[in-house]
């Protein structure tokens, strides 16, 4: 039992040590500096991963959880014991601070007067007179002078920000704010990407970084996007893009938004960000050029809507099936090169007026010659529909994060602006018979500029206050009654 205790308690200190806490905050700082360096995903595509790593480097990186670094295991875990070593440092020190902070050094006593380093005499005339002058120059420069009566004798205590002592526990509280704000990202949070064509249904399911699959509680639809161009000397240059989105919880519409770039969609925590806009690999609608083979010349434009159904002269059409990048083998069978739209192919099935019916494959600009009817038709042109890039992220733990920023930014304008000063005055015999105003002053090693020139600021009103004011006969009675 004693080993273990004093096992715990070597751990506790190890923990709770300075050098413990820095070591462990230069590690954080170095691995997501590394977060910076390595792409991370799903911010990068698996595409641009590719190109960018060497298909061995790409599966180290992955393994190690360098591509998603701020939701890696290791990174959760080193992020707690940052934590854990910042807590075990402010217990340790605790009981000192709170010490010196609720019960400050009221009288300074004749050895701390002896070599107390910041300090000056004034000869007085009486003590009441002195202590009088000390406290009205005290009030003049916004202290608050206390008189403290101990031993038959009086002295004067004023001190100001004395909160400073708890600023390094306004930033400790900060760096645990954001710590935990990272810890609850890490594992609870997640990130993945979805792409929406407009009009299509509502989705409510979001593809993650590992490919893993994440349901929504609610479900999610894009009504129109688009994209803005700039004019002029950029002509022709994306501006912005935008989308209409609509969420669906229950089968009712609970919210509509219109999304651009940093204006996200919010709904119970996540967050639809507009990353990207473009051509979809879904077709809105073909352009079929067809003519008689006995006039190649007289050559007709049939358009096919989105329904995948159309007629000419009689004949039906509907489409069977499209591939955005094809090639025809010798033997006529057309295979799909690529995802990538580059030579397109759609694929009709032909009824004729006479209720012949057959198929063809039409590639991009290659006529072909159909069967079931009298023509030669080949696929003129294609537009694709609009598709939105969105970035989707759950972080249950911004709100950690955010207030421990503001918290950080409070607790370093205390600590660096704001210091702690003390102040003392007592009247001592000089040696010679006489009195002198003993004045001593205080503060933290932060601004020492503002601390002395305050410092300097007392010493030049007592002095004016003791040559400019009059004792009076019930002063001169009272230092008398205290002698």
């Amino acid at each position: 039992m004693a080993a273990s205790a004093g096992l715990g308690r070597r751990i506790y200190q190890t923990l709770g040590s300075l050098r413990t806490g820095i070591s462990l905050l230069i590690i954080v700082g170095v691995v997501s500096a590394a977060g910076t360096i390595v792409l991370q995903r799903p911010a990068t595509s698996s595409a641009d991963m590719e190109r960018k790593y060497s298909p061995e480097t790409l599966r180290v990186l992955d393994a190690t959880g360098l591509t998603d670094v701020y939701h890696a295991w290791w990174f959760v875990a080193l992020l707690g014991l940052v934590a854990l070593s910042i807590i075990f440092a402010s217990l340790e020190r605790w009981p000192n601070i709170w010490r010196y902070f609720a019960r400050p050094y009221r009288k300074p006593e004749p050895h701390f007067r002896a070599v107390h380093p910041t300090r000056f005499q004034v000869p007085i005339t009486n003590a009441e007179g002195g202590i009088s002058a000390a406290e009205r120059a005290m009030r003049k420069l916004g202290l608050n002078p206390q008189r403290v009566r101990e031993g038959g004798e009086v002295s004067l205590f004023a001190e100001k920000n004395r909160f400073a002592l708890l600023a390094v526990y306004v930033v400790h509280a900060s760096l645990l704010l954001i710590f935990l704000g990272g810890i609850l990202d890490g594992v609870w949070g997640y990130r993945g990407y979805v792409s929406l064509v407009p009009g299509t249904p509502a989705i409510n399911q979001v593809e993650l970084f590992d490919k893993s699959i994440k349901t929504l509680p609610f479900s999610v639809r894009c009504d129109e996007a688009g994209q803005e161009n700039y004019t002029g000397q950029f002509a022709g240059m994306p501006k912005r893009w935008w989308s209409k989105m609509t969420v669906i919880e229950d089968g009712r519409e609970v919210l509509h938004k219109d999304i651009e770039v940093n204006d996200p969609l919010v709904y119970r925590g996540v967050r639809f960000f507009q990353s990207g806009f473009g051509a979809s690999d879904k077709p809105s609608n073909f352009l079929i050029a067809y003519g008689a083979i006995a006039t190649p010349d007289n050559v007709r434009s049939l358009d096919i809507p989105e329904s995948g159904r159309a007629e000419f002269d009689g004949n039906k059409v509907r489409v069977l099936k499209f591939l955005p990048d094809a090639y025809r083998q010798d033997n006529g069978e057309v295979f799909q090169r690529s995802k990538d739209l580059r030579t397109p192919a759609v694929q009709l099935e032909i009824t004729s007026a006479g209720g012949e019916t057959g198929t063809v494959w039409l590639l991009y600009g290659e006529p072909v010659r159909v069967a079931a009817v009298p023509y030669a038709m080949q696929l003129a042109d294609l537009r694709m529909h609009n598709e939105t890039g969105l970035q989707v992220s759950y972080e249950p733990g911004q709100w950690a994060v955010w207030a421990g920023c503001v918290l950080m930014g409070i607790g370093m304008i205390i600590s660096f602006y704001m210091v702690h000063m003390r102040f003392w005055a007592v009247a001592v015999n000089d040696g010679k018979g006489g009195l002198t105003l003993w004045v001593g002053a205080a503060a933290n090693k932060k601004n020492r500029e503002a601390f002395e020139q305050k410092f300097r600021d007392l010493k030049q009103e007592i002095t004016s206050e003791l040559a400019g004011t009059p004792v009076s006969a019930p002063e001169l009675a009272a230092s008398a009654a205290q002698k």
